[in-house]
């Protein structure tokens, strides 16, 4: 029986106290890593309570840490918390994003901005600061979206951040390839997290004609992917976008 085992690797997943964030952060524990929680603090301190369950169970090998993406001294701060608790880090999945969709005649600079900044440029930032204590062999999964791929009504922001996340993939697998470190990106269809349940039903109903699988995606099945491209078995994959999508194409 082939099995994953990431005993001994440490890992930092953005945006990690709910959704595709926590069913990765949960699945990778799941395989023997130690896991950083990455969440965004907020006013009421629901951010803080989501990551502190997620890494409730995870003991020794959990920590939640407050960090704005979009801020380097922040992720900064968090390098250091993660080498100061565990010396190094060996997998990273940017998956912290945010929506604000709106039609290109409606939307705003502070839309436009807000969407670029959290889901590419944050991306770029996360990666650059964490480069240094990433060790050789290690990767880097950045969540794309199928809307990247094939663009949806009233996201113009958001499909060109995750446009954007994909090529940015492919360039930092080229820059990080003499470290051994692989980096690819997976591009979710429609998933069943509370981002995914909150689509209207007729809006719902429309999109489950255009998937041959004639379902949604959940969690789990995403974060399954995540870790196989963190895994040995993924050992010559890098620079790719893998399309979890249940065969959904325009």
């Amino acid at each position: 029986m082939i099995q994953i085992d990431l005993s001994g690797k440490v890992a930092l997943v953005t945006g990690g106290g709910q959704g595709l964030g926590k069913a990765t952060a949960l699945r990778l524990f799941e395989a023997g890593a130690a896991v950083a929680v990455n969440y965004l603090p907020d006013s009421e301190g629901i951010g803080q309570q989501r990551a502190e369950e997620t890494v409730a169970a995870m003991g020794d090998r959990g920590m939640a840490i407050a960090a704005d993406v979009r801020s380097r001294e922040d992720m900064q701060r968090a390098g250091k918390a993660i080498q100061d608790r565990w010396g190094h880090l060996d997998l990273l999945v940017n998956n912290a994003a945010i929506l604000r969709d709106r039609t290109m005649k409606n939307l705003s600079d502070t839309e436009w901005d807000d969407v670029i900044d959290t889901n590419l440029s944050a991306v770029f930032r996360v990666c650059q600061t964490l480069m240094p204590i990433m060790r050789d062999g290690g990767r880097i999964v950045n969540m794309a979206s199928i809307s990247g791929v094939i663009g949806f009504y009233g996201q113009a922001n958001y499909a060109s951040a995750k446009a954007g996340i994909i090529g940015l993939t492919k360039v930092l697998s080229r820059e990080l390839a003499s470290r051994r470190i692989q980096v690819n990106a997976v591009a979710p269809g429609v998933i069943l997290t509370d981002m995914g349940k909150s689509i209207p039903d007729e809006a719902r109903q429309q999109m489950l004609t255009q998937i041959p699988l004639k379902r949604f995606g959940e969690p789990d099945e995403i974060a399954s992917v995540i870790l196989f491209l963190c895994s040995p078995l993924s050992s010559y994959i890098t620079g790719q976008t893998l399309h979890v999508n249940g065969g959904w194409w325009a």
